[in-house]
């Protein structure tokens, strides 16, 4: 199952970057990701982290919510949990899920995580994600955000705003998973 979802995720890149008229350089330029890198993602050699997918997503001016969507999929107004899109990320190990129902014309995603304890994920600044922003809103758990130079000590009930291009890391401090959810807003994109 995940070699066909590293497959289908390899299909998808070279898809997209195809239809947007971008050679592997052109990708690699605008997403900070080694031409290498993706040559190896594209042809499912390698399972991107999810740093790197969301980089290359945001250069395709795509969210991973709107990039793991099935195309041409006929919009529904209804996501239900049985056919939501799963994703792990194969270096730490969390769980991803888009709760938000694919193919609508909402500039919003929203996504549950499942996030193991101990992981951390950074997300480094990137140009294509300016003028995206989330809401991080933890359910069980802990989790430290660190946005810029501030690191912040969410609790269960808590959420938090910030800005998606200039980079953060998501990080478990605790014993025990961390469940929350993210509202992503693409900004009209």
């Amino acid at each position: 199952m995940e070699e066909q979802l590293e497959q289908a995720i390899g299909i998808r890149i070279r898809k997209l970057r195809l239809d947007k008229g971008l050679t592997l350089d052109d990708l690699a330029t605008a997403s900070g990701v080694s031409r290498a890198m993706i040559s190896r993602i594209e042809r499912a050699e390698a399972s991107p982290t999810a740093s790197l997918l969301a980089r290359i997503c945001a250069a395709l001016g795509l969210s991973l919510s709107a990039f793991f969507a099935e195309e041409g999929e006929q919009a529904s107004p209804l996501a239900r949990r049985p056919e939501q899109q799963v994703w792990r990320d194969p270096e730490t190990g969390y769980l991803r899920r888009s709760v938000s129902a694919p193919g609508t014309a909402s500039d919003v995603d929203i996504v549950e995580v499942e996030f193991p304890a101990g992981a951390r994920v950074r997300f480094p600044p990137h140009a294509a994600s300016h003028g995206m922003t989330q809401h991080v809103w933890l359910f069980d758990g802990e989790l430290e955000m660190t946005v810029g130079e501030v690191v912040y000590r969410l609790r269960p009930g808590d959420c938090l705003f910030m800005p998606v291009g200039e980079g953060h890391v998501f990080h478990n401090p605790g014993n025990a998973p961390a469940r929350y959810c993210v509202v992503l807003d693409r900004g009209g994109r």
